[in-house]
């Protein structure tokens, strides 16, 4: 299999590029988190890539990083997920957002993204809880055991945002119950 390709970029049409390795000519799909990190045309490329055969083709998708690719991977073994589709979520959501929602079981910050409903967004809950968390290990950058993942919910369910429920979660000290892990958020998110 097609485990990696080095060679120069030679065109970028989102979401598909092309990649000339001694000569020979990869097709390869990328999410637009790997597409918008990539060097000019003509430059050298790395992808990490992932070969999908089917009966009618065999299909390339690359990678700019290494959880990109095990996402991806995780995110096929779902029935009635495709590539396509996961190509989508890695193009609508950081590695670090997914596993974030999947640890919260966040299903509406998973519809955001063009061309998953409702029902796919609660299987993918259901199939990666505890299989994609647990591969990383984080939620952006914060461990989160079940009382943070508590506290994080009660601070947007009082109207703040992800990112200041994360900011404020930091000032908390592992071991801290729910209910005073909450005052100390919302006293650091005071300060703020």
């Amino acid at each position: 299999m097609i485990g990696r390709l080095s060679g120069i970029l030679l065109e970028k049409n989102p979401p598909q590029l092309l990649v000339d390795c001694n000569g020979v000519g990869y097709e390869v799909g990328v999410p637009m988190s790997t597409f918008y990190n990539l060097p000019g045309l003509g430059e050298k490329v790395v992808l990490l890539t992932h070969l999908a055969v089917r009966e009618d083709a065999h299909l390339l998708y690359g990678f700019g990083t290494a959880e990109e690719r095990n996402v991806f991977k995780q995110l096929i073994r779902i029935s009635g997920v495709g590539a396509r589709t996961a190509l989508s979520v890695l193009s609508g959501m950081s590695v670090a957002d997914l596993v974030h929602a999947i640890t919260l079981q966040e299903s509406g910050r998973l519809t955001k993204v063009p061309g998953i409903g409702k029902k796919t967004a609660e299987r993918l809950l259901l199939e990666l809880k505890g299989k994609l968390g647990a591969d990383l290990g984080t939620a952006g950058g914060t461990v989160l055991n079940d009382a943070a993942s508590d506290i994080l919910n009660a601070l947007v369910a009082l109207g703040y945002s992800d990112k200041e429920a994360m900011l404020a979660l930091k000032q908390v000290p592992a071991g801290t119950g729910v209910s005073e892990g909450i005052k100390l958020a919302l006293k650091a998110l005071s300060k703020g």
